[in-house]
């Protein structure tokens, strides 16, 4: 399990703050696919004034037939790998990206607790997909602890984080 400080809002901006320069430079827009965190990475990239330069939308998709209707998720990835599924975190991106019209995009689809895990996938499990450029998607999986609250700031962060990563300088 992940075992890491619970982050803050001035973590957020200061990822958001890096992220902005990153994709502002290159003349890159971002979408998001949310499940799990219902918006909270969107609403830390629009926290920052003129992200409209490089924030396009962000997509809540906490049921499965959002993550179908919205990003074209398709119904027979759900069936057999769930929601919570590298499988999926790969298609929510992918179909971010393209329904958005956008270069980047990320999606995260986890269980944040307290209740709906299972011996499998244990509350705290959350999948990331990022889709960067016409490249497919990657998947990442984390397990972390703590309570509801906690599992959402970590997946916040870590999402923020593994998109400046894949991003790099």
């Amino acid at each position: 399990m992940a075992a890491q400080a619970i982050p803050g809002n001035e973590v957020f901006r200061q990822l958001v703050d890096a992220l902005a320069v990153r994709l502002a430079g290159r003349g890159w827009t971002l979408a998001t696919a949310e499940s799990c965190t219902g918006g909270w990475i969107a609403k830390c990239c629009t926290d920052q004034a003129g992200s409209s330069a490089w924030f396009e939308r962000g997509f809540v998709t906490y049921s499965d037939r959002a993550k179908r209707d919205l990003l074209g998720v398709e119904p027979g990835v759900l069936r057999r790998e769930g929601a919570v599924s590298g499988a999926v975190a790969r298609q929510m991106a992918e179909g971010a990206r393209r329904r958005a019209g956008v270069d980047v995009a990320l999606a995260v689809t986890g269980i944040a607790g307290p209740s709906g895990g299972s011996a499998d996938k244990p509350v705290g499990t959350v999948w990331f997909g990022w889709a960067i450029g016409a490249e497919a998607a990657e998947a990442e999986k984390v397990l972390f602890s703590g309570n509801r609250e906690a599992v959402r700031r970590r997946t916040v962060a870590h999402a923020l984080d593994g998109l400046l990563a894949r991003l790099g300088p």
